[in-house]
């Protein structure tokens, strides 16, 4: 008999990807399904990154690097130099998107049964990177009340064990929305400095934000020299899901040294990605002010429109494309899976993530859902309907 690994029985399933099948089925039978549990932006990525594609005129598609293209690291090197974050580009180890940056990321940091504390909920691949590496999350709880905000950094103190290796944020927040302030960065850095912590931020929304105050990097940090590893990516800053390109980013050179190792060993990033990320760095023009402006007003329909809904409580995200709401149902799961098997208005149902799987707690998130506001402004409002509708005759809406 053949044996799966403990590890292989442990990986979670994605709450973004694992009610797929429904979906799939509700629109074999004839249902339009407007996708609101996965983060892919409808807006087209920049000209200048199609343009690229269409004129790649290398005759070897060829390996690059390890650490990637000299030309994309430059490329972002001035990126984060134009946000008055001085790199070079030896601080960058190219990746296949953020997720592969995690998965070495762990790799690198951590031995088995180490501890990683995260604030929950947290995006959700955090749980399947973590266990593929056999590392142990600390959860620090936030709560939709007060808008998913930093928990007390005497909460981050309390979980400090000789396990510890680092404390991970995401900022601006998946699945939250929430952007943490430079006042909240800098108690974290006290505390991992105090501690000799790693601080990660995972800061691939980096340019979303929905308020008058600038983004905060741990980048900006001079004294997190040693201390600070950022996940960055092209996936939702350009748009460019698909083409999974992505960086690990550190001046700690111990940290990078070890990182070349894991970059080696998978070979190199993809050229044609790292070609294609380089012209849209190269060449932004407004795509920045552009896509905030209108994930803006996408915004403000779907978190107002649900709040409008009896029974439904949605905090106003500050950044990213995402939010958290608290639905009067019985269990969110359920609720997101009668969406595709059993409702429909016109043949027309919404497909929900459930915000369950972005916890390592259990039982917490049981009523909430994350929503993806990457549809345009008619869908949107189309989707806010379906729900209304939907919690009218769901049979487990508590009335």
């Amino acid at each position: 008999m053949r044996i799966i690994s403990e590890k292989a029985l442990q990986m979670p399933a994605s709450p973004i990807r694992k009610l797929v099948p429904y979906a799939d089925k509700a629109k074999s039978n004839g249902k339009k399904v407007f996708h609101l549990n996965i983060g892919q932006p409808d807006i087209d990525s920049p000209k200048a990154a199609l343009e690229g594609l269409k004129n790649f005129d290398e005759t070897i598609i060829s390996y690059t690097h390890s650490e990637g293209t000299l030309a994309y690291r430059e490329a972002l090197a001035n990126y984060f130099t134009n946000r008055n974050i001085h790199l070079r580009p030896e601080n960058f180890i190219a990746t296949l998107g953020g997720s592969e940056a995690l998965l070495m990321l762990f790799s690198i940091i951590c031995n088995p049964n180490d501890e990683i504390i995260i604030p929950e909920p947290f995006y959700a691949n955090y749980n399947g990177f973590t266990c593929n590496n056999e590392v142990k999350i600390v959860p620090v709880v936030s709560t939709i009340e007060n808008g998913f905000a930093l928990p007390s950094i005497e909460e981050f103190a309390n979980k400090i064990t000789d396990k510890t290796r680092a404390i991970l944020i995401c900022n601006p927040g998946n699945p939250t929305g929430y952007v943490y302030s430079k006042e909240e960065l800098t108690q974290l850095k006290d505390l991992v400095l105090k501690h000799d912590l790693y601080l990660i931020a995972d800061e691939v929304y980096a340019e979303y934000l929905y308020t008058d105050k600038e983004f905060t990097s741990i980048l900006s940090f001079d004294d997190l020299k040693e201390n600070a590893i950022v996940i960055d990516s092209e996936s939702k800053r350009f748009s460019l899901c698909g083409a999974r390109s992505g960086a690990l980013i550190s001046r700690n050179e111990t940290f990078l040294k070890a990182a070349m190792k894991f970059a080696q060993a998978r070979l190199s990033p993809c050229e044609i990605s790292q070609y294609i990320a380089t012209q849209a760095h190269n060449n932004p023009g407004t795509y920045f002010e552009d896509c905030r402006e209108e994930y803006l007003k996408r915004r403000d329909i779907l978190v107002n429109g649900l709040n409008e809904i009896p029974g439904v409580f949605c905090p106003t995200p500050k950044g990213a494309f995402y939010c958290v709401a608290q639905l009067p149902v019985d269990n969110a799961e359920k609720f997101a899976i009668w969406l595709l098997e059993e409702f429909q208005d016109n043949q027309e149902t919404v497909m929900v993530a459930p915000a369950a799987g972005f916890y390592s707690t259990p039982n917490s998130g049981l009523q909430e859902v994350r929503l993806a506001y990457v549809l345009n402004e008619n869908d949107l409002r189309r989707s806010v309907e379906l729900i209304k509708l939907a919690l009218e005759s769901y049979p487990g809406t508590k009335r």
